[in-house]
């Protein structure tokens, strides 16, 4: 579980985050949505260390990573899974080697097996005999999933994910969505995903953290918000005809 507690960050003059207070769930998927410009990402980078926080707390299950030691911050990263907006998969190297990178760098497994946890993250992602193909050699969904198996490779308790659909067709985005969550759920990892994609909001979202102008707008489940009466989010939410005529839909069943 990660906990954040009356967090801010300021550049220069300008309050990005204003007292965030937020909870995510071990074995849920966590989303985070908003608006370009709200501070999503700024919040994400905030929690995975790449900005500093102008003062709160963020609590890796109870430890203050803001007051870590440097030694103390790179041990818990190797508790970390990341998967960026690109997959950022090294072009020289196969897809094996892709997912065998942080094997590599953090495993003290021989090289057999880190060669044997490599393939069966592989096949954990549907991905069984790309092993030897070069990235540019395979779609962009295939390049996602073996972001995801890299992510998964030191079995993280943590995994973040930025825009991981971004790109995507629908129905490639579906299955990355559906590896996610069925891979968080069998790990009970404590996922969160920055995401833009309504789809995966309404088809994934266990526990959603809505940030409006820097702030906390609203937190609830996929469910929950077909009944928000929040403005702003069903005004977030609720911007395509498609969406809401689903809530409109559920309103009249009711």
């Amino acid at each position: 579980m990660i906990t954040i507690n009356h967090l801010y960050k300021s550049f220069e003059d300008k309050d990005v985050l204003e007292d965030i207070n937020a909870t995510f769930e071990d074995g849920k998927t966590n989303l985070i949505i908003g608006q370009s410009g709200s501070g999503k990402t700024v919040l994400m980078k905030n929690i995975v260390g790449l900005f500093e926080p102008t003062r709160g707390e963020i609590l890796y299950d109870g430890r203050d990573f803001v007051k870590m030691s440097k030694k103390e911050r790179v041990m818990l990263r190797r508790e970390m899974g990341m998967i960026f907006q690109s997959a950022a998969l090294f072009d020289s190297m196969t897809v094996l080697e892709n997912v065998m990178f942080p094997l590599d760098m953090f495993s003290d497994k021989n090289e057999a097996d880190r060669i044997r946890r490599a393939k069966f993250c592989l096949d954990r992602v549907n991905l069984k005999g790309a092993e030897e193909k070069m990235p540019g050699e395979i779609s962009g969904g295939m390049q996602k999933r073996v972001a995801i198996a890299r992510a998964i490779a030191l079995n993280p308790k943590y995994l973040f994910c930025d825009e991981p659909n971004s790109g995507l067709d629908p129905k490639t985005s579906l299955v990355i969505d559906e590896l996610i969550h069925s891979i968080t759920h069998e790990y009970k990892t404590t996922t969160i995903m920055n995401t833009h994609d309504m789809n995966s909001v309404m088809g994934i979202g266990e526990n959603i953290i809505y940030i409006h102008e820097g702030t906390v707008g609203w937190t609830g489940t996929k469910d929950e918000i077909m009944t928000s009466t929040n403005e702003k989010l069903n005004s977030f939410i609720f911007a395509s005809d498609l969406f809401r005529k689903v809530k409109e839909a559920n309103q009249e069943q009711e």
